[in-house]
């Protein structure tokens, strides 16, 4: 499995409010942690059972970040460090837990057409390919993946117009939640967004999370339901990307997508009773474990 995703440091300020123009306010508490959607997503696999090879960019002062994957499990030889910064985002939470985000792609947004060949290069048909929205090159990833023959997954998060005019019609897998599937269809019941993708991508399966009502996966083969088991949730950030690794990870395992979309769900259930986004995702020894 070769993800093509982004990585992130998140700076997370606890402030009693929003700060407003020209103010200056101190914050009650600064933390640090690992983020964006590749890297979880990576960590997510690594922690199913998958093989997973990263590609991206870091800077150099974050190294942190890379270390952190392969401690993980994994492999980051297509992960380049680069003297600017990286990808990062500054989150304000205020007293009532909501919260203010400015994001700067930094590294994320450096990833050239030949560089995207270049690592392509080394997959091949049994190969898999993850994409998210939040790196440059979404369609020269897409396009020069399934040029070799690779198998595409694509999480269009975040969801912005320019999805629209990507080449979805290459995507074998498109894992969307409810929000980015009405974005994409115009449709809010999971019935009807999933007849009205697989009629536009007929050769496309649709996976929907659904939150704490838990998700579904649609073909012109199959289509099925996943309720979602009830526990509770301290916290929901790395949820998705938690569903979307241990999908992925059993359905390259067992070629079974209604196995995978349980152990899935599974695996998101556990997360969202853990604080943090990577630091919450479990292992499948622990869902093992829990049976």
């Amino acid at each position: 499995m070769l993800n093509f995703g982004s990585i992130n440091v998140d700076h997370v300020y606890t402030v009693e409010h929003f700060v407003r123009p020209g103010e200056t306010i101190g914050c009650r508490k600064y933390r640090r942690f690992a983020g964006g959607k590749g890297l979880n997503q990576s960590i997510a696999l690594a922690q199913a059972g998958a093989c997973v090879y990263h590609a991206g960019k870091v800077g150099a002062a974050d190294a942190w970040l890379k270390t952190l994957m392969e401690d993980k499990g994994v492999d980051t030889g297509f992960v380049q460090t680069i003297d600017g910064p990286s990808g990062h985002a500054i989150i304000q939470v205020n007293a009532e837990g909501e919260n203010a985000i400015i994001i700067v792609g930094g590294a994320n947004q450096l990833i050239s057409e030949a560089e995207v060949q270049g690592i392509v290069a080394d997959f091949g048909p049994d190969d898999y390919l993850l994409v998210q929205n939040e790196v440059n090159a979404v369609p020269q990833i897409i396009q020069s993946a399934k040029a070799k023959g690779l198998t595409i997954a694509f999480n269009p998060a975040p969801m912005n117009a320019q999805v629209l005019n990507y080449p979805l019609e290459l995507v074998d897998i498109l894992i969307v939640n409810e929000t980015e599937a009405q974005a994409l269809t115009g449709e809010s019941e999971p019935d009807s967004i999933g007849e009205t993708l697989n009629r536009r991508f007929p050769q496309t399966a649709v996976v929907l999370t659904l939150g704490d009502k838990g998700a579904a996966y649609f073909s012109p083969q199959a289509r099925f339901y996943q309720p979602a088991k009830k526990v509770h949730a301290v916290d929901t950030t790395g949820a998705g990307d938690t569903f979307i690794g241990f999908f992925l990870a059993e359905l390259i395992e067992t070629n079974n997508p209604a196995a995978a979309l349980q152990w899935a769900t599974r695996a998101a259930a556990l997360c969202v009773t853990r604080h943090g986004a990577a630091d919450s995702i479990p292992s499948r020894r622990e869902l093992e474990a829990i049976q």
